[in-house]
C-alpha cells in the first residue's frame, strides 16, 4: 500500500521537476551528443562567478544569524506569554513569509529606497547597501523561527526547568542545561530552513540588489534570460543543487533528532501573563521589533498604494482597470488578480492530492528493520523519498521554469501553450508545505484505531474515511491555506511561463517595477497591497483552525 501511495507524488516529481531540470542541464552541457564536463571547471574558475558564490554564501549566513538573533526572543514570547491580540499578531508576523519575494522587495524599496519614507524623512537610503537585503530576509523569515521553535517551546513542560532551579541551578544555568538541549534540534532546523530560503533568494535580490549584488539564483536568471548562456546557467544550477541537497540532508538528520522523547504538555497550559518588570520589558521589546521589521514595511506599502499624485485616494487602484497602451501589459493589470486566484486554486488541489498521498505514505507503520533486509531497504527508500519531496524548495525556480519551456513542448507533454503549466509550477512549491503540515497530525493518529476498523471489516479506503479524515481535516484545511498562499506568491518559475495575456500578480508587480514613472510604481504598490490583503485574510482564517501541535516546517 505504501508503494501505491508513493506512485502519484513520485510520478509528479519525476515528470514536472526531475525531467525539466535534467533537460535544461543537458541542453547546457551536451554538445554534439557529448557531455562537455570541462565547462564546469571553466565556469567555476571565473572570478565573477566565484564572487557570486561567495556573496550567496555569506549573505545567507548573515541573514540566518540576524534572523535567529531577532526572532528567538519572539519565539519565547509567543510560546510562554499570554497577551491580548496574540492570535492576530501571530498571523501578522506570518504574512511576510507567504508574500511573494518581489512584494517583500517592493515593501522595503518603499521604506528604504530612493524616495522612500526613510529617504524623505531622514535622508537615509539602504537600497544601495547590503543591509536592505539582510533586513528584508529577516522580514521574510521571522515567522519561520517563531513558528518552528515557538511551536515546540510552547509545549515543553516548564516544570523540568523549575525542578532544576529548586535543586540550586540559576535561571541561566537551568535554561542552558534543560531547555536549550530540548530546543537545539528545533533551532537547528529553523536555521537550516532560513539559510535555505536566503541561499536561493531571487525576488528580494532582484528588487533590492541592483547591479552590485547577485545570488546564484539571480545569476542563473541573468545567464538564462539575458545572456542566453545555457552552459554557465547549467553549471550554476548543479552547484546550487548540490548545496541544497547537502542542506536538506542535514535538515533530515535534525528532524530525526527532534523525534527523541520529550515531555510535552498542551500549549495552553504553559502560556501565562507577563509577571514582573523584566518580562514586560521583553514583551515590549519583541513587540517593538515586530512593529519596526514587520508592520512598518507593510504599512508603508499600503501608504504608497493609496498616495496618488493628488493626495490619498484610489487613483492607482482605478488605473489597474485601464487598458495599458504600452508593451508591459496586453490586458488590464487588474486581470492579474483573477488569474492568480484561479491558478492558485488549481495548484492547491494538485498540491493536496500529491502532498496528501506522500504524507500518507510517509506515516504508514514501518516494518521491522533488519540491516540488509528488505524492510530495512524500504525504510531507507522512504527516507530518501521524504528528502526528494523537499528539493523544490531549494532548487532554482528559474531553472524549473525555463526547463518547463524547454522540456514540455513535445507530445505527449506539449504543455507550453496551455494554462495548466502555471499551476503545475506553483504546485511544486506548495507540495512540501502540505506534507510538512500533514505529517505531524498523521503521525499522531493511533494506529490501533485503523487496526480496529480493519478487524471490523472496513477496507483501507473506508478506514481512512471513517478514522483518519475526521482527525486530520483541520490539518487539511491549514495545508490547503498554506499551499494557496505560497502558490499565489510563486515568482521564479512563473516569470518564465506566465503568458503575456494571463499574468499573475507577482509577475505583474515585477513588470511594473521595471518601468519608469510614478504611475507604474503606484500600480505596483496597489497590486502588492491586494496580494498582501489576500494572504493576510487567509492566514487570519487559518489561525481560527490552528493546530496546536509541533509542526515540522
Amino acid at each position: 500500500m505504501r508503494l501505491g501511495l508513493m506512485t502519484v507524488p513520485a510520478a509528479f516529481f519525476a515528470v514536472f521537476f526531475g525531467y525539466p531540470v535534467v533537460a535544461i542541464v543537458g541542453r547546457g552541457l551536451r554538445e554534439g551528443g557529448q557531455w562537455q564536463l570541462g565547462r564546469i571547471g571553466q565556469v567555476l574558475s571565473d572570478p565573477d562567478i566565484l564572487q557570486v558564490v561567495w556573496f550567496t554564501l555569506w549573505q545567507a549566513a548573515a541573514s540566518t544569524a540576524l534572523t535567529l538573533a531577532l526572532a528567538l526572543p519572539g519565539a519565547y514570547v509567543f510560546a510562554r506569554f499570554d497577551f491580548p491580540g496574540k492570535r492576530v499578531l501571530r498571523a501578522v508576523v506570518t504574512v511576510p513569509f507567504v508574500l511573494p519575494t518581489v512584494v517583500v522587495g517592493s515593501a522595503f524599496l518603499a521604506l528604504a529606497g530612493r524616495g522612500g519614507v526613510l529617504d524623505e524623512w531622514f535622508g537615509v537610503r539602504l537600497d544601495t547597501s547590503v543591509w536592505a537585503i539582510l533586513l528584508a530576509h529577516v522580514f521574510f523569515n521571522y515567522a519561520v523561527v517563531v513558528r518552528t521553535v515557538g511551536g515546540l517551546w510552547s509545549q515543553l513542560d516548564p516544570r523540568q526547568e523549575e525542578a532544576a532551579r529548586v535543586l540550586g541551578a540559576g535561571r541561566l544555568t537551568a535554561w542552558r542545561r534543560v531547555t536549550l538541549p530540548a530546543l537545539a534540534p528545533s533551532v537547528a532546523a529553523a536555521a537550516l530552513i532560513v539559510f535555505l530560503f536566503t541561499f536561493t533568494s531571487f525576488g528580494v535580490i532582484q528588487v533590492l540588489g541592483g547591479p552590485r549584488y547577485a545570488t546564484l539564483e539571480v545569476e542563473i536568471y541573468r545567464q538564462t534570460a539575458t545572456l542566453l548562456d545555457l552552459p554557465t546557467a547549467a553549471v550554476l544550477t548543479l552547484v546550487q543543487f548540490a548545496a541544497v541537497a547537502a542542506l536538506l540532508a542535514v535538515h533530515a538528520w535534525s528532524l530525526r533528532k527532534r523525534e527523541s522523547a520529550l515531555s510535552l504538555v498542551p500549549a495552553e497550559h504553559t502560556a501565562r501573563r507577563p509577571a514582573g518588570a523584566g518580562q514586560w520589558v521583553l514583551l515590549c521589546s519583541v513587540l517593538g521589533v515586530i512593529l519596526v521589521l514587520t508592520v512598518v514595511p507593510l504599512l508603508v506599502l499600503v501608504q504608497r498604494a493609496f498616495g496618488g499624485p493628488d493626495g490619498y485616494g484610489f487613483t492607482f487602484f482605478r488605473a489597474l482597470a485601464a487598458q495599458s497602451d504600452s508593451a508591459t501589459f496586453v490586458v488590464a493589470p487588474v486581470e492579474a488578480v483573477g488569474n492568480s486566484l484561479a491558478y492558485a486554486a488549481v495548484a492547491t488541489v494538485i498540491a493536496l492530492v500529491v502532498g496528501g498521498s506522500a504524507a500518507a505514505a510517509l506515516t504508514l507503520p514501518d516494518p521491522r528493520r533488519r540491516p540488509g533486509g528488505r524492510a530495512f531497504g524500504l525504510a531507507r527508500l522512504v527516507r530518501g523519498f521524504d528528502a526528494l519531496l523537499m528539493l523544490p524548495l531549494g532548487t532554482s525556480a528559474v531553472t524549473v521554469g525555463f526547463g518547463f519551456l524547454v522540456a514540455l513542448d513535445e507530445p505527449p507533454l506539449d504543455l507550453r501553450s496551455t494554462w495548466i503549466l502555471v499551476p503545475l509550477a506553483q504546485a511544486l512549491v506548495g507540495v512540501p508545505f502540505v506534507i510538512r503540515t500533514m505529517l505531524p497530525v498523521l503521525r499522531a493518529v493511533d494506529v490501533r484505531l485503523r487496526e480496529a476498523a480493519a478487524v471490523l471489516g472496513a477496507s483501507p479506503l473506508r478506514a481512512w474515511r471513517e478514522v483518519d479524515f475526521p482527525l486530520v481535516r483541520r490539518a487539511l484545511v491549514v495545508a490547503a491555506g498554506f499551499a494557496f498562499t505560497v502558490s499565489l506568491g510563486e515568482f521564479g518559475a512563473t516569470v518564465f511561463i506566465a503568458r503575456p495575456d494571463t499574468p499573475t500578480l507577482p509577475v505583474a508587480v515585477a513588470r511594473m517595477l521595471g518601468r519608469a514613472g510614478e504611475s507604474y510604481y503606484g500600480q505596483a504598490m496597489a497590486l502588492s497591497t491586494i496580494l498582501m490583503l489576500v494572504c493576510a485574510g487567509v492566514l487570519l482564517a487559518l489561525e481560527r483552525v490552528r493546530i496546536d501541535r509541533q509542526g515540522e516546517l
